[in-house]
Formats: structure tokens, sequence, C-alpha cells
């Protein structure tokens, strides 16, 4: 017994070690990537935490007890060792152990818990405001803070794009979001049509976009560079086709790209995306 539990924790370490370099790779998901997504912000770091410091520990131990007590039942009560089966229905001390055990252990998971989720939900005091509003099949994104600057993000189609520039398949978008770093950014979710989901695994945070209510959830990245999500709400025929594309810099280069941005966007056209053509003609 004691060679199989030495072997178990053994496996699951190696587990953990690859899944952690795995996940380290890139702030996208790799082939054969196990684990969670490289951290990026304070909120991911609590998630992380949470589950390889806590849970995966919690679960390792309840399989390990849970597995040891079904070989030792098997072993000890089969019919070779007991001719004759016992007739015992109570045992008042295995009863309360088998009630207040799993209490102890959802106390300890939950209040960890409460406090995380306590976090991830807003900040008293954001430097500044990101709007996000999810569309069939795209986003839209508004900064109040600068001019109610607003600008649309669609994927940029498979055919074109450039492996040569870092895009992605399925990830990069024609209009990248650019946010600061070191930054208290409020993130404010909504929906023009059904529900959708603005998810960025790297920076750990989920938030549904809900037609005609805001969802508040807030982030504070850490580290420069280009992090990708997409929706998680199975929105319609497109729902794998709106990705969601973060470009983190420097402060001073944020405020440079807001000047581009203002003159960028400054004249929108409000005409037709083809994607949205496409929609409109039926076209899958």
């Amino acid at each position: 017994m004691k060679k199989i539990t030495a072997l178990f924790l053994t496996l699951t370490g190696a587990l953990v070690s690859v899944s952690q370099a795995m996940a380290a790779i890139g702030v996208s998901a790799t082939p054969t990537q196990l684990g969670l997504t490289e951290a990026a912000t304070p909120q991911m770091e609590r998630i992380t935490w949470f589950h390889n410091a806590l849970l995966m520990w919690v679960i390792t131990i309840i399989v390990i007890f849970v597995t040891g007590l079904m070989i030792w039942v098997a072993i000890r009560y089969n019919r070779k060792a007991n001719k004759e089966a016992s007739k015992t229905t109570h045992h008042v001390m295995l009863e309360i152990c088998w009630t207040v055990l799993p209490i102890v252990i959802l106390l300890v998971i939950a209040v960890p818990s409460f406090k995380m989720l306590y976090y991830l939900d807003r900040t008293e005091n954001p430097e500044m405001t990101l709007k996000v509003t999810g569309y069939q099949w795209y986003w839209g994104y508004e900064y109040p803070d600068y001019d109610n600057l607003s600008f649309e993000s669609y994927m940029i189609p498979e055919d074109e794009i450039d492996e040569a520039a870092g895009q992605k398949r399925l990830l990069s978008t024609d209009n990248q979001v650019v946010l600061p770093i070191d930054t208290n950014i409020q993130i404010l979710t909504t929906s023009a049509d059904v529900i959708h989901a603005f998810a960025m695994p790297a920076f750990g945070i989920k938030k549904d976009a809900v037609p005609g209510r805001l969802n508040e959830t807030w982030i504070n990245i850490k580290k420069p560079g280009v992090y990708f999500g997409q929706c998680s709400q199975i929105c319609g025929i497109k729902h794998a086709y709106m990705p969601i594309e973060i470009k983190a810099v420097s402060k001073e280069e944020f405020a440079a790209w807001i000047i581009e941005a203002k003159e960028k966007f400054a004249n929108n056209d409000k005409s037709l995306h083809p994607m949205q053509l496409a929609v409109l003609q039926g076209v899958k």
C-alpha cells in the first residue's frame, strides 16, 4: 500500500510539473498543453494558487483515501476472508466521521474561495474603464475615459493570417484591444443581441455579456504581451469565430496609441463588415 501511494504521489508531482511547464509556453493555448494558462494578472495568480496549492492537494488526498479504502474493503471483506457476512447496520462514530469530515473539507475550500470571489468581483478605484459589447459574431469596444473612443473587432479570416507577424488562426483580430499594464482597469460587459461571455484565460476573467444589463469585473495586467481569449457562451452558428485579442503595453505606449486610435477610428463609417454581410446573406 505504501509503495502504491508513493508511486501515485510521484506521478502526480510529475504531472503538475509538466502542466506548469506547458502552461508557461505562451499566452494562448498550445497543442498538448496541460494545466492553466500562465498568469498575467493578480486575479489569475490567485486562481492558479487556489487550483494548484489547495484543490489539487485536497482532490489528491481524497482520491488516495477512497482508492485505499476500496482496496482494503475488497481484500478484508471478500467472501474468502468472511465466510459469514456481517449484519452490522449502524456505527455511530463512523456516521459522525463521514458527516463531519466532508463539512470540514468544504469549509477549507469555501473560506479562501469566498475571499477570492470577493477580490475578483470589482475594484473600488478603477483608473480607467473598458466597455465591451458582444455582437453576433464580433466584439465592440469603448474607452469612456478617452472621448468615448470606440471600434469593432473581427476575427481575421483564416486565408489572411500572417504567421510571420505573430497572427494566430481563429484568434487574431483586425483591431487589437490595447490596454496599459500596472493599471486597475474596470471592464463592463453587455450585449446587443444574445448572451455572450468575455473570457480571457491569462487574465483569470470570464464575464457574461447580457442584453440590457452591465456586468462588471476588473484586471491589472502585469506583463506586456499579446493575449487571446474567446466568447465562452454558445451564441449562435459563428460562436467559435469571435475571438478576443488584447495587447498589453506600457503606459507611455498606451498614451501614444490613444492618439493614433482617435485619428484611426474618428471617421468610422457604419457600413456593414463583410462578416455581417455574410450573416445577413445566409452564408455559413
